[in-house]
């Protein structure tokens, strides 16, 4: 199973540096959607949608805004440039608002597990409240990981991946050596505190490298690494909350797409997480120092 996820992992990672370094804007908004999409089918298996139809056209549902907000988001941006109008330009800046809701969700699952894992097993939800959840936390996942290449260097994007990635990393084999105390046993009985504390130590030394790398002031240093810990903190509660998803429907993986991995859910539930609050932080510590 470990060959097979870090095999997996070798051919994905070149291909998420190569997405981010070398796909204009528009197309890695593309991508990134169509990976959201093949999530979503997934979710609706987790919501017990057993109809093909309805499937379908909750993908479809998920399309129209994702349509709508690349029109007001990126569009709208270019034909602004083009045409000198810096004024249109800002109005996609109403679009941070939109940040709030999905940040104050994320927390508040991570409240939730804290305080009682096991009552979030015996959540009762209707299949249309758990579809318009899903198409949620998805929709914001893709929104803000599409905006946050667009304002920001691409640097910035390739360090969100490495700090989630690093933190996979560092939980995974400080809770393998000295993992003890359980993090979530009803959810997930294979993390453990001793592997948050590690994925968290990792998060520190990323952040901080990145920092000093690219010549960050001391003062957003203590920011960023701040935001770096925040962010590695709420992926950890994400990927717990997708794991309860999957214990209340009763399976192991979201899907068989990726050999030693299971589903795009099983690989993406850190990054669907974290996506808002790294944004909202990014964009928050930008505009504190502006």
């Amino acid at each position: 199973m470990l060959l097979q996820r870090v095999i997996t992992a070798s051919v994905l990672a070149p291909l998420v540096v190569l997405a981010i370094f070398q796909l204009p804007h528009l197309y890695f908004s593309g991508i990134w959607a169509a990976v959201l999409l093949v999530a979503a089918w997934e979710w609706t298996n987790l919501a017990e949608v057993k109809s093909t139809a309805i499937k379908v056209l909750f993908l479809v549902l998920m399309l129209i805004p994702m349509s709508i907000l690349q029109f007001w988001t990126q569009t709208l941006e270019i034909i602004a440039q083009l045409a000198n109008w810096p004024e249109v330009r800002t109005q996609s800046g109403l679009i941070e608002w939109l940040v709030v809701p999905g940040v104050l969700f994320w927390f508040y699952v991570m409240l939730k597990i804290r305080k009682a894992g096991e009552g979030l097993l015996e959540t009762e939800m209707s299949t249309a409240k758990k579809l318009f959840l899903g198409g949620f936390i998805l929709l914001s996942a893709w929104l803000f990981l599409a905006r946050l290449i667009v304002l920001e260097e691409p640097s910035m994007t390739m360090f969100f991946f490495v700090l989630i990635w690093s933190a996979d990393i560092g939980a995974y084999f400080v809770g393998k050596k000295f993992g003890r105390t359980k993090l979530a046993i009803e959810i997930s009985p294979g993390k453990t505190l001793e592997g948050m504390y590690g994925a968290l130590a990792s998060a520190f030394v990323v952040s901080l490298i990145f920092t000093l790398f690219f010549g960050f002031t001391a003062i957003s240093i203590a920011d960023f690494i701040m935001l770096s810990i925040i962010t590695v903190l709420v992926s950890i509660y994400g990927d717990l909350f997708f794991s309860a998803a999957k214990r209340i429907r009763g399976v192991k993986d979201s899907g068989t797409i990726l050999p030693g991995h299971g589903g795009l859910l099983d690989r993406l539930d850190s990054v669907i997480a974290a996506v808002p609050v790294f944004y909202a932080g990014v964009w928050f510590i930008r505009w504190m120092y502006a």
